[in-house]
């Protein structure tokens, strides 16, 4: 040891010694007469041994000295701290100088150090009496040498890696941080949080701006830096000594540069693509939120219900809003969003400040409130006398399904047409438009958005909200409507007598039983017709109401009037 003996760094003692700890024990001495050569007893030796001391080696080391008669003359641990010197360099006593070659970190030796390897036949007064031999119980916490360079390994490496850390990239990272002997002084884990910093701008110690590049999201590395490129001679005036080399275990969570844009990866497009999403449209879509490690952060799928959002308009993260745009329905895309174009370096919920996000998101449908309906005619007969109308009966067979193909219903289950009247508000104005100007034996396909169709609502159960549908559909049969206004129309010249015609028993009264079978049988000689698709009971009923004017029951000839008689011809059905 040096004339001083005392420490010259601070450094709280750890126990590491095994069956020794640092106090009045002494270590074995060895029996007279006093040895003339250093002796080295290697008492505790680590599995691993990475690198021994060497000649021009600077080390921190705990030590214990003590006497022959067992009394101790000085200790690091009473001091608080490591010894810290040059190997070989006159900085310690000749016997340490020697007696720390070859030793590991972690290791722990009994040294006897004679006195023509200490300090002779002067001693060091008071302290250490003349021709003394010392025993020193010697612990290595830590070595490095002013070559040494950073060293980083590798232990872990992702699979993909499309991106590695640059200098002014803005990383997430997790980290154990120990010393060179083990010893914890912090951990990003025990803070269960990232460690989110710039890399190359000296916003990190030299060691770790350094270790950190080239590094990928979900690469683990151990980087172990040097006093030099990190807290050197102050250490960090809390749990890192001076000269002390540092060992970081670090799992790269997150990487982005403030720079950057979204990415867009299209991993499904389908063949067909008759329009791309823009700014203005509802969209209805799936995703899998997660960050850029895999963790899942949000799913609509869990959920089981679309996402559903007005594109361009805000109502979404600006990355979203931007990487929805020019997508076909039926696409799968992944879209990764910098935090500048997610929530920022605040975070929301469950999404940590300055985290990238990853998006995998399935297009279900979208359309434009300014969208009509989209009519495709897959078959039309080369025959058509009769198109569709506006008060038709029509007899149809349909499969409903979603843009995605998922199917809604099908009158194929029942084994039965699906039966209306055209422009009676039977079905969706969707459907209602999209049957029109039809021929018997037609197909179509008939595209309705949410607004013709079940709008935002839906059908519980049936139809999710704000959902475009698709209509397959081929027209059976047809049966031709009346006039608009007309329940009942007369095929024939109405007789001046009409109301004698139908007062079978010549009372002066017709009441309802005697007007039915009066309508009855003129549509049954074909002479009158009821509008089609109708409840033909409910029909009359409301003919016999309309000239039943004082509603007691009865026409008479007074209340009788036909259409052309009528005032203001409400009164239609006759």
């Amino acid at each position: 040891m040096a004339a001083a003996l005392g420490p010259v760094l601070a450094l709280q003692a750890v126990c590491l010694l095994g069956s020794f700890v640092a106090g009045n024990d002494a270590p074995p001495v060895p029996g007279s007469p006093a040895p003339s050569e250093l002796h080295v007893e290697r008492l505790a030796v680590p599995d691993s041994c990475p690198r021994a001391v060497q000649i021009g080696d600077f080390v921190r080391y705990h030590y214990q000295g003590t006497l022959a008669n067992g009394n101790k003359f000085d200790s690091s641990y009473d001091h608080g701290t490591t010894y810290n010197a040059f190997v070989g360099k006159g900085q310690l006593i000749a016997g340490m100088d020697k007696a720390l070659i070859g030793m590991c970190v972690n290791e722990r030796r009994l040294v006897t150090i004679p006195p023509s390897l200490a300090y002779g036949s002067e001693g060091v007064s008071g302290v250490i009496p003349p021709d003394a031999v010392l025993y020193f119980d010697v612990l290595l916490m830590d070595i490095w040498n002013p070559e040494d360079t950073l060293m980083v390994e590798t232990y872990h490496t992702p699979s993909n890696c499309s991106r590695t850390v640059q200098v002014s990239d803005f990383v997430r990272y997790h980290y154990n941080g120990t010393l060179l002997d083990g010893t914890l002084f912090d951990s990003s884990h025990t803070r269960m949080r990232t460690y989110d910093t710039y890399v190359g701008i000296g916003w990190l110690i030299p060691g770790m701006d350094k270790g950190l590049l080239g590094m990928c999201v979900g690469e683990k590395r151990i980087i172990t830096v040097p006093p030099f490129l990190a807290y050197g001679e102050d250490g960090d005036g809390r749990g890192i000594p001076s000269q002390a080399s540092l060992v970081f275990d670090v799992a790269l969570v997150d990487l982005h540069n403030p720079k950057d844009g979204i990415m867009i990866e299209r991993q499904f497009v389908p063949e067909s693509c008759e329009r791309v999403s823009q700014s203005g449209d509802f969209m209805r879509y799936h995703y899998n939120g997660t960050f850029l490690d895999g963790s899942l952060f949000d799913s609509s799928y869990s959920r089981n219900h679309t996402y559903d959002t007005y594109l361009g308009k805000g109502y979404v993260i600006a990355g979203m809003d931007e990487g929805l745009l020019g997508t076909c329905i039926g696409e799968r895309r992944r879209i990764i969003v910098p935090p500048h174009l997610g929530y920022g370096e605040e975070g929301t919920g469950k999404i940590p400040g300055s985290a990238v996000l990853v998006f995998d998101i399935h297009v279900i449908d979208f359309h434009n409130p300014e969208d009509s309906i989209s009519i495709t005619t897959r078959y039309k007969p080369t025959v058509c006398s009769e198109l569709s109308k506006k008060g038709d009966y029509l007899k149809y067979h349909y499969n409903a399904s979603l843009m995605d193909g998922t199917e809604l219903d099908s009158t194929m289950r029942y084994g039965k047409t699906y039966n209306i009247v055209l422009g009676s508000g039977q079905v969706v104005i969707g459907m209602d438009l999209g049957l029109r100007e039809m021929c018997v034996g037609e197909k179509r396909t008939i595209i309705i958005p949410p607004h013709l169709g079940y709008g935002e609502a839906g059908v519980d159960g049936e139809v999710p909200g704000s959902a475009v549908l698709v209509f397959d559909i081929e027209l059976l049969e047809l049966v031709a409507g009346l006039p608009e206004g007309y329940m009942f129309i007369w095929n024939e010249e109405v007789l001046p007598d009409l109301f004698k015609q139908i007062d079978k028993d010549e009372n002066g009264e017709i009441f309802l039983e005697e007007f039915s079978d009066y309508i009855h049988t003129q549509v049954d000689a074909g002479k009158g017709k009821l509008a089609p698709g109708f409840d033909a009971a409910k029909i009359i009923e409301n003919m016999f109401k309309n000239q039943d004017r004082n509603n007691d029951g009865k026409i008479t000839a007074e209340e009788f009037k036909l259409k052309d008689q009528e005032p203001n011809k409400t009164h239609d059905e006759l």
